[in-house]
């Protein structure tokens, strides 16, 4: 058993050019953590030298242990390992690079968010970057999986080791690039030390571009609202003038960024409501045709993500290929029929993110219980689980009141993508992924209607 200091290594979570993060285990009570180890590659070694490499990790762990703010991960310990320093931070599941479905390959499109979650993300992200500007601090590398997600979608910034104090006399040596290709402002690629809070201001916006889009900015960039039809010429000029090529000529700080947000977000809430009551005094019955229901695997599997592809008929991002046409009818306040498919769903679900294991408990106490007078409840397969899936919401779309509970945003399945690992839908952006068992996602119990 691999350990580092006192903590049981459970797995690698990555790696970077100085470190290393770890998934460990603390000893007795079992609670899991991040842990990030001093690793640096040889070339940066070579760069910088091995005492510029540690004294620039340890002020990593000194400006987190001095931050205090809902959307920045704090540490949890500081120690040595073999000569080593490490520090611990809190274990998430998730990022929004993982929920873009964002690749090595970062050019390559990547799925889409809707605009009142990617408001949401992107000013979580400002308000944790006004507190560290705050504090004399510009991170230099805000990009998508640096934004961490909790299982109820609160972002915490993580990674400074290429953040910079205000007034700290480190020079960065000239072959060695400070941020991320995408998301590194013009200005901190020609010269990082000059960089200041528009440089993390500017990838918020080129993020805040991503998450609309499914693009990254061309040079020069497109209007986005080309792309995204519920982005009019106001949302235009805010998302161009925050990826302006000029520093001068975008916000003049996060808490300037996030003001302009608020107003425009406000703006687009009140002209969708005023649709939505339009909408709502135009509508007339639709006559629906009852065919055949489409029959579902409902038989739980285990397979690794080449033959998951195929058994999920997913696109390239992990998408339904085709959608079904749903015909929900609540029956009370507990259930969802679909005559479409033949099955009859929680309308809610779990209270709280639980792990796959602890899902199987739950489904286990509705049958004993009788949950609605119902029997042979389970957890459902990955394609019953898509079957409730619809293409991103559009303007409109934004008007139907959904059958389901909106909390439970990510459902495990039954299938198994290996012997720790099983697969879940994120019903909020349409996509199926796996986590290892100790995850914490919803569960949504389903049987057939009979």
């Amino acid at each position: 058993m691999k350990r580092i200091g006192r903590y049981i290594v459970r797995g690698l979570l990555g790696r970077g050019g100085m470190s290393k993060v770890y998934k460990v285990e603390i000893p007795r009570i079992g609670k899991i953590v991040a842990l990030k180890l001093l690793d640096p590659h040889p070339v940066i070694t070579r760069l910088l030298g091995e005492e510029a490499i540690r004294d620039l990790f340890q002020s990593e762990a000194l400006k987190m242990a001095c931050l205090n703010h809902p959307n920045l991960v704090a540490i949890r310990d500081f120690d040595e390992a073999d000569g080593r320093p490490f520090y611990t931070m809190d274990y998430f599941f998730s990022n929004l690079g993982l929920l873009i479905g964002e690749t090595r390959r970062t050019e390559k499109p990547s799925r889409t968010i809707r605009l009142d979650r990617a408001v949401d993300f992107a000013r979580q992200t400002l308000a944790g970057l006004a507190c560290l500007h705050h504090h004399g601090i510009v991170h230099r590398d805000i990009k998508p999986f640096n934004l961490l997600l909790d299982e109820r979608n609160t972002v915490k910034i993580c990674d400074f080791g290429l953040s910079r104090l205000r007034g700290e006399d480190v020079k960065t040596p000239p072959q060695l690039k400070v941020g991320s290709p995408w998301y590194a402002a013009p200005e901190q690629e020609q010269n990082p030390d000059s960089a200041d809070a528009r440089a993390d201001t500017y990838a918020v916006g080129v993020t805040l571009y991503r998450m609309l889009t499914g693009f990254l900015p061309a040079d020069p960039p497109q209007p986005p609202g080309g792309y995204n039809p519920d982005l009019d010429d106001d949302w235009n000029e805010f998302i161009l003038r925050s990826i302006s090529q000029q520093p001068s000529m975008r916000f003049a700080s996060a808490g300037a960024m996030m003001a302009a947000l608020d107003k425009l977000e406000h703006d687009w809430r009140t002209r969708r409501d005023r649709a939505c009551l339009l909408a709502a005094s135009e509508s007339a019955a639709v006559s629906v045709s009852h065919s055949v229901p489409v029959r579902l695997r409902s038989t739980p599997v285990k397979c690794d993500p080449e033959q998951a592809a195929s058994d999920f008929g997913v696109d390239a991002l992990w998408r339904p290929a085709d959608f079904i046409h749903n015909r929900f009818t609540a029956v009370g306040h507990e259930l969802v029929r679909d005559t479409a498919t033949g099955l009859v769903w929680q309308a809610s679900g779990s209270p709280y993110p639980i792990s796959w294991r602890e899902a199987h408990a739950h489904v286990a106490a509705l049958n004993k219980d009788g949950f609605e007078g119902l029997g042979g409840w389970r957890l459902p397969t990955a394609p019953e689980l898509m079957s409730l899936l619809t293409p991103t919401p559009y303007g409109a779309d934004f008007c139907i009141e959904p059958v389901f509970d909106r909390r439970q945003t990510a459902l495990w399945s039954s299938d198994r993508r290996s012997f720790a690992a099983a697969w879940f839908v994120s019903t909020e952006m349409g996509f199926v992924a796996w986590q290892d068992f100790s995850a914490g996602c919803y569960v949504r119990a389903v049987c057939s209607d009979s």
